[in-house]
């Protein structure tokens, strides 16, 4: 696994190792996604909740570090401790990796510290609620940040006409591991009496074996990924840390002012997207007065058909470019709030329905968001853009939730509040159709592919 010069595109002696390096990165995907569906997206918020409760005093508080917290918020309070502290560490991690051109240590090391507190929490249970907070704030930073630097790979192993599609298998993989996990841990948890097993002891067994599952399966990619010389001098990250290395990227940045517009308009429309994922639970139980099993089987479908529809607008985009697939996918997703917004109560056909056309959009916006951006960023300072793309992917992901919140209490309905999250769909269509991407990735130094 030696270190060698990345060279764009690829000379044809060396297809078969980048294809490779290819196959092996799509498996961290199948590695970590299920980190993300089982214990973020199903299990973890509201057993760590009811952990809390059980802590809690006779008001309802539990009392982290001596400060007065609601049980019932402590699950999201630790959610956002880890995005903080993950807007912290990213730069850092993104320095060294680009300055040093170790990347796949560094890579090894996020993945086996977050699998090793995910499976720890194989002992969350009692009232041990600041195990279980601690644990997930590990694990979560640990997520994103080799998030980051899995994502700052694609330039490296991907000519620029590959990387549409090379994206979407990547997600397709991480979507199609996340449904097939999440169908065991159903069968364990629905069937938990017939194993033998408490509802409880079943809960903690499904978020320990995403952690045993994320260890086993990043052997792949840390034995196929290559490191590569840095193309520029190496050299310590800015002193004074993560924020002093984020103002050093963002400073940066604003060299490639197209670059940043598209940033712009994914932080947007992306929001609008993490929002519809995290609160459509909300809306389907509170308006549509749908049971816990119909929510789980909807995000069973969103997780199958989401590895589909990458695949499917990854060929959309050989065939339109990316550009235009994304802005296709906005437009869909505008129609799914519109929708959305219709839906009958007690209907859980139609909230099936409304589940197929999310996934079928989900994977194909977000990988070739991830491609579209791999095209507009300078060479040896991939890490450190991706750093800036993962900021805007989680980093700022409560505007979305905070619309929605106001739009509730403004008007009491969950109606109105799944209808404002349109806007996010439309300024972020407007702001990316403004984008000239050919211009962005010339500007970048980037050799620009037939269609982009």
């Amino acid at each position: 696994m030696g270190v060698d010069t990345a060279v764009e595109p690829a000379e044809p002696k060396d297809v078969a190792g980048r294809r490779r390096e290819q196959r092996g990165w799509y498996w961290y995907d199948w590695a970590n996604s299920v980190y993300s569906t089982t214990v973020l997206t199903v299990f973890l918020g509201p057993y760590l909740t009811s952990v809390a409760k059980a802590a809690a005093d006779t008001h309802g508080f539990v009392h982290p570090l001596g400060i007065p917290v609601r049980a019932g918020s402590f699950y999201a309070y630790s959610v956002s401790a880890s995005l903080l502290l993950s807007v912290l560490a990213m730069p850092l991690a993104a320095a060294v990796a680009d300055r040093t051109g170790r990347k796949k240590p560094l890579l090894g090391g996020c993945a086996y510290t977050g699998a090793a507190a995910t499976t720890g929490l194989l002992f969350l249970g009692g009232d041990r609620y600041l195990l279980g907070g601690a644990l997930l704030i590990v694990a979560n930073v640990s997520f994103v940040v080799s998030m980051m630097l899995y994502n700052s790979y694609l330039p490296q192993i991907a000519a620029p006409e590959e990387r549409d599609a090379v994206s979407s298998r990547g997600w397709a993989f991480g979507y199609a591991a996340g449904a097939l996990v999440l169908v065991a841990n159903l069968v364990l948890y629905a069937g938990h009496a017939s194993f033998g097993v408490s509802q409880e002891d079943a809960i903690r067994i499904c978020l320990a074996s995403a952690g045993l599952w994320w260890a086993v399966f990043t052997l792949v990619p840390l034995r196929r990924l290559r490191d590569r010389r840095p193309l520029r001098t190496a050299a310590s990250p800015a002193p004074g840390g993560g924020l002093r290395q984020l103002r050093e990227t963002l400073r940066d940045l604003r060299r490639y002012p197209l670059t940043l517009t598209f940033l712009l308009a994914y932080l947007v429309y992306n929001d609008g997207v993490q929002t519809v994922i995290t609160q459509a639970s909300v809306y389907g139980s509170e308006e549509l007065g749908l049971d816990q099993t119909t929510l789980i089987v909807a995000v069973l479908l969103v997780q199958a058909l989401a590895a589909a529809g990458a695949v499917l607008m990854g060929r959309l985009a050989r065939r339109y470019g990316a550009k235009r697939t994304i802005l296709a996918s906005l437009v869909a997703w505008t129609a799914v709030i519109v929708a959305g917004y219709f839906l009958p109560a007690h209907a859980p056909g139609w909230f099936f329905c409304l589940a197929v056309a999310i996934g079928l959009v989900l994977g194909g916006s977000q990988a070739l968001s991830r491609s579209l951006y791999s095209h507009l960023i300078p060479r040896g300072k991939e890490a450190e853009y991706f750093a800036a793309y993962e900021i805007s992917d989680r980093g700022v992901s409560w505007l979305g939730p905070l619309v929605f919140g106001i739009a509730y209490q403004m008007t009491g309905s969950y109606r109105d509040a799944i209808a404002s999250l349109a806007a996010f769909f439309l300024i972020g269509f407007v702001l990316l159709i403004r984008v000239p991407v050919r211009r962005a990735a010339t500007a970048a130094g980037n050799r620009v592919p037939d269609l982009i």
